[in-house]
């Protein structure tokens, strides 16, 4: 069993950035491939990042590619995903998740944090 907690997100003008982390507790979490995904009002949940258990491995969705960082660190079983260059159209609610394979069908996850809302404004 994994818990996962975000926090935050925030509001914030184009062009800024937000740090969100991902606190996990179980002791299996460090086996764990973790993901960010995130749903957009009227729209199905997408895949945004995901960090292999290890951190060795990265991937992103093409529209975050250059702007968005995965990292963790398992010594304090946490996941960040660092937001950069932010633009409207990122306006979602974010979620942590773990899990899942293929990585970036986010029907996969078997567990969920409860999001954190990341609004930014034009």
């Amino acid at each position: 069993q994994v818990q996962l907690v975000e926090s935050g997100g925030g509001l914030v003008q184009a062009g800024g950035s937000l740090r969100l982390s991902c606190a996990a507790s179980g002791r299996l979490f460090s086996g764990y491939a973790i993901a960010w995904l995130r749903h957009l009002p009227g729209k199905e949940r997408e895949f945004v990042a995901a960090i292999s258990w290890n951190g060795d491995n990265t991937y992103y969705a093409d529209s975050v590619k250059g702007r968005f960082t995965i990292s963790r660190d398992n010594a304090k079983n946490t996941v960040y995903l660092q937001m950069n260059s932010l633009k409207p159209e990122d306006t979602a609610l974010y979620y942590c998740a773990a899990g899942g394979l293929p990585l970036r069908v986010p029907d996969t996850y078997a567990y969920w944090g409860q999001g954190t809302q990341v609004t930014v404004s034009s």
